[in-house]
C-alpha cells in the first residue's frame, strides 16, 4: 500500500467524518482517479513532438500514455481528423496515490514564485483542474535533454459531491492552497 494512502485511511478519513458528519463509510469522499493530458497543438508542424512528449509523460505517470486525435479537420489550423494533437494518461490505486504525494510534495514546490494553487479550479462535482506551465518541475524530466518544454493539465477527480467537500479532502492531503 502506499504512504499517500495508508495517509489518508488514518489522518483524513476521521477528520473527514468529524468536519461532515458522515454517517456511512461509502459517504466519505476520496480519489477516484487523476488524469494527465498534454495538449500539443504544435505537433501538426512536427509529428516528432507527440513522441517526445508520450516519452516524457510515461516518464511522469509511470504508466504508458495514449495518443489524442483531432475529431474533425479545422482549415483555419491545417487540421485533419485523425492527425495526433495530445497525449494522456489516466491514474489509479496505487499509482495514483504515488504520483499525487510527488505532485504536492515534490513538483508544487520546486514551480519558481510559487504562492500556492488556485482554491477557484473545481467543476462544481467536486473535481480538480490545475494547469502546469512546465513539465520539468518532475524530478524524472532530464532538463539537459528536453528540446522543448511543455504544459500539462492534471485533473483530480474525487467521489465527493460538492467542491466544499473535495477542497476540504485535497487541502487534508496536502494541496497547497492559496488563501
Amino acid at each position: 500500500m502506499s504512504q499517500m494512502k495508508s495517509y489518508y485511511e488514518k489522518e483524513v478519513v476521521p477528520k473527514l467524518i468529524e468536519t461532515f458528519g458522515y454517517k456511512n463509510r461509502m459517504q466519505i469522499p476520496k480519489l477516484d482517479k487523476i488524469v494527465l493530458n498534454m495538449g500539443l497543438g504544435e505537433a501538426i508542424h512536427n509529428v516528432k513532438i507527440i513522441d517526445t512528449a508520450v516519452a516524457e509523460l510515461r516518464l511522469i505517470a509511470g504508466q504508458q500514455p495514449v495518443v489524442t486525435r483531432a475529431k474533425r479537420s479545422i482549415a483555419a489550423f491545417k487540421l485533419r481528423e485523425g492527425m495526433p494533437v495530445g497525449c494522456r494518461v489516466t491514474l489509479r490505486r496505487n499509482r495514483m496515490y504515488d504520483f499525487y504525494y510527488k505532485l504536492v510534495n515534490i513538483a508544487l514546490a520546486r514551480v519558481r514564485d510559487f504562492r500556492g494553487i488556485s482554491g477557484k479550479a473545481f467543476d462544481g462535482r467536486g473535481n480538480y483542474s490545475l494547469g502546469i506551465r512546465e513539465h520539468i518541475i518532475f524530478p524524472e524530466i532530464d532538463y539537459d535533454r528536453i528540446d522543448k518544454i511543455k504544459g500539462m493539465n492534471v485533473t483530480v477527480v474525487t467521489t465527493a459531491r460538492t467542491d466544499p467537500e473535495a477542497k476540504k479532502l485535497l487541502k487534508l492531503m496536502g494541496m497547497p492552497f492559496r488563501n
